[in-house]
């Protein structure tokens, strides 16, 4: 059933360009008010854009969605619904299609609509949405230990939570980068002991690592050059004080002191490292702290006078046991009350909390501080997800969301074979490493290429070659080729200098490549909402990408057919055409600074 609607448009998009939601109003106002569906099913009603222009603008699945409820086959119920709104000037066809689908064709000037709409927000405002509403999100990731360098490891996680965070901001939340300093632990004691033996080392007092390791709790566990600095900086502090106590025998108040001089200059270093990558944290909350603060036996205390805290043992792990293991009692928390398969213990053996109740404190302040909470762990975390999850929904006496979003491993490849280790890191392949190979803006999209949870190789020749296989390269030179048609315009044409593209005559964009890419821009917000919704910050990459596909099949097209070329010998035509290269180039922009990677002005 196709209705032929005659009108003239009446869809204003000025204001933010949000074409969809500027449609999908529209179309809900008059579903509710004609056909009196309830706000329940209007909200899941969908709206897209058309990738085929046969197939209109627009396509909706209101009737899909509407027709279980209403008692009425989704056919029938579209052809009501094309009926409610065959006399809205908004749309000049409207077209029922396969199962009950709606095609919405628009008349090509509210179209048009989106170009002064961008040009007149900006690459700074084009795109943002309120469906955050201010909510505040605190996004955590990185949180690496401080025992060593930020290794690849951590790399895809620091992308992958930098640009949620991006996306999030963009999508109206209020958010807070924070990164968790792991530094009461086991670990950071063999990161002061490791420290101490370079210290002995830059004294002159070396000693070899095997008698070393049967001096020091845990062994010798972290042996790489990068701890040399830490070693030195002690020298020159302490001269060789710090041996007072015997050469390897330090005092407990020596090795504590050790600690905080080591978790610094680690923590320097990978600030250091992810300055690099273009990642910034608001806040660093350190583990050490939130104990010493009393936060962590504070929320253990609301557990207790809820009951869920008591003394028992637990069950043997599956599979083989470790040989310090063994049946006794202990202080427990009922995290199978909340889905776990397991009650978790809150203490060990020697009196000290477990990393689990210490974590329990810490998101217990982060909740205090946020609406809404989401980690971004290695997938080789994935096991420790339902016991965190079960405490926050124990200690949280206001609603607040808290979710893990896991990310796989990234096997770095040069020359087809897997990219060596630094001899500073001794075991890994550090971040460093990689930014000494591409830059952060290769690093950054090409990690965004692929969902988080997906395995991924990530081949340092492509990500430096010049290339549509690069897909870097590919979007970055898109950007690049718009800047270059608006300088060679203004090389033509001297009013091009001066001209509001946003207010110049847009009547000569009739072509449906033309036309096909403004719907691809105008489909912009919603992929933003649509990443921040789903936290998948992959999408903005994949459409940065079908946008400079598109960009370049215009171009190249315009090499043969001479009425798409950019600039022609018709002013008009000329800057109707560099102000939709203009707002592509804007947008462009938009979706690169959301996930931190550079729009370049030109390719060097």
């Amino acid at each position: 059933m196709i209705q032929e609607v005659k009108t003239t448009p009446a869809l204003d998009i000025t204001k933010n360009g949000d074409l969809l939601g500027a449609a999908k109003k529209v179309i809900c106002d008059v579903l509710a008010e004609k056909l009196a569906l309830p706000e329940e099913i209007l909200s899941r009603v969908e709206l897209t854009l058309s990738r085929d222009a046969a197939h209109g603008d627009l396509s909706t699945n209101a009737a899909m969605i509407a027709a279980r409820p209403l008692k009425t086959a989704p056919k029938v119920l579209a052809s009501k619904i094309v009926e409610a709104l065959r006399d809205h000037k908004a749309f000049t066809k409207i077209e029922v299609a396969g199962p009950g689908f709606i095609n919405f064709t628009l008349d090509p000037d509210i179209l048009r609509q989106v170009i002064p709409a961008v040009l007149s927000l900006g690459s700074e405002q084009w795109g943002r949405s309120t469906l955050g509403a201010g909510k505040k999100v605190n996004i955590e990731y990185v949180s690496a230990n401080p025992t060593g360098p930020l290794h690849v490891g951590h790399c895809r996680g620091s992308v992958v939570g930098d640009a949620l965070a991006g996306v999030f901001e963009r999508a109206g939340y209020d958010v807070t980068r924070e990164y968790y300093i792991n530094d009461a632990g086991n670990q950071v004691k063999a990161l002061a002991w490791a420290s101490y033996w370079r210290y002995l080392e830059a004294i002159g007092k070396a000693v070899p690592a095997e008698e070393f390791t049967q001096h020091a709790p845990g062994g010798l566990q972290y042996q790489g050059e990068y701890l040399k600095p830490v070693g030195e900086a002690l020298k020159e502090e302490f001269g060789e004080s710090l041996i007072k106590d015997g050469l390897l025998t330090p005092s407990k108040e020596t090795i504590a002191m050790i600690r905080k001089k080591a978790v610094a200059m680690m923590m320097d270093d990978i600030k250091n490292d992810l300055e690099a990558l273009g990642i910034h944290h608001e806040i660093f909350t350190s583990e050490a702290a939130i104990f010493e603060e009393g936060k962590v036996d504070k929320t253990i205390a609301s557990l207790e006078a809820k009951g869920l805290v008591y003394e028992g043992t637990l069950p043997p792990p599956k599979g083989k046991l470790p040989d310090d293991w063994e049946e006794r009692p202990q202080r427990l928390f009922r995290s199978t009350d909340f889905g776990d398969d397991v009650d978790r213990a809150l203490k060990k053996s020697d009196g000290t909390n477990t990393y689990f109740a210490n974590d329990l404190g810490y998101h217990a302040d982060k909740a205090s501080r946020a609406d809404m909470m989401i980690d971004v762990w290695g997938a080789d975390h994935g096991g420790y997800v339902s016991r965190l999850k079960s405490g926050v929904k124990a200690f949280t006496d206001k609603p607040v969301a808290f979710e893990v979003l896991l990310c796989q491993i990234v096997r770095i490849l040069k020359d087809g074979e897997p990219f060596k280790m630094s001899k500073r890191a001794g075991t890994f392949v550090t971040v460093r490493d990689l930014l000494g190979e591409v830059d952060k803006d290769a690093v950054r999209f090409t990690i965004l290429t692929r969902k988080a949870d997906a395995q991924m190789d990530f081949d340092l020749d492509l990500a430096v070659a010049q290339s549509r296989d690069n897909p870097v390269f590919y979007v970055q030179y898109a950007h690049a080729r718009c800047c270059s048609v608006l300088r060679m315009a203004q090389e033509k044409f001297k009013e091009a200098e001066t001209v509001s593209l946003a207010d110049v005559d847009l009547s000569s964009l009739t072509s449906q490549e033309e036309l096909g890419i403004i719907r691809r821009v105008a489909e912009f917000p919603k992929v933003v909402e649509a990443s921040a919704q789903h936290r998948e910050p992959h999408r903005i990459a994949t459409y940065c990408m079908q946008l400079a596909s598109d960009f370049h099949a215009l171009w190249n097209k315009g090499n043969d057919q001479l009425e798409l070329r950019f600039i022609q010998e018709d002013k008009g035509a000329t800057f109707a055409r560099l102000a939709l290269v203009k707002t592509i180039a804007e947008t462009i922009k938009a979706a690169l600074s959301v996930i931190g990677v550079d729009a370049r002005e030109e390719m060097r």
